[in-house]
């Protein structure tokens, strides 16, 4: 991946000095990426938990990501704005995409008793 924005060698280095695995360098990287070019290649620092919340729920509901995507591009968010650019939002607290319950098909007995007897 050929990084030619500032803020993204920035955060590189970042996450190379805090021993970062490889894969979570690249994948932070895509999604902050995808981040600023989301929000019209504005700045991180022009914006905040408002086009966060934003992005997140444009990954749920129009690109149909997973919960677990869509923690990660939080992750990667959260991480930058924390570590690169130390901005906190006092206060602000925000929430990771829960999977969905998956509830177990259960037979009736009467069900059973057919499967049984065939």
């Amino acid at each position: 991946m050929i990084i030619k924005s500032s803020c993204l060698q920035s955060l590189r280095d970042v996450i190379r000095t805090k021993r970062y695995s490889l894969q979570t360098e690249k994948s932070y990287l895509y999604w902050v990426k995808f981040f600023i070019i989301f929000n019209d290649k504005r700045h991180p620092k022009e914006m905040g938990p408002a086009e966060i919340n934003h992005f997140l729920n444009h990954l749920a509901v129009n690109r149909g990501v997973s919960a677990a995507t869509q923690n990660q591009a939080l992750c990667a968010l959260v991480f930058m704005y924390k570590h690169m650019l130390e901005q906190h939002f006092d206060g602000l607290i925000f929430s990771y995409a829960k999977r969905p319950k998956n509830i177990p098909t259960v037979l009736s007995s009467n069900e059973v008793q057919l499967l049984l007897a065939t």
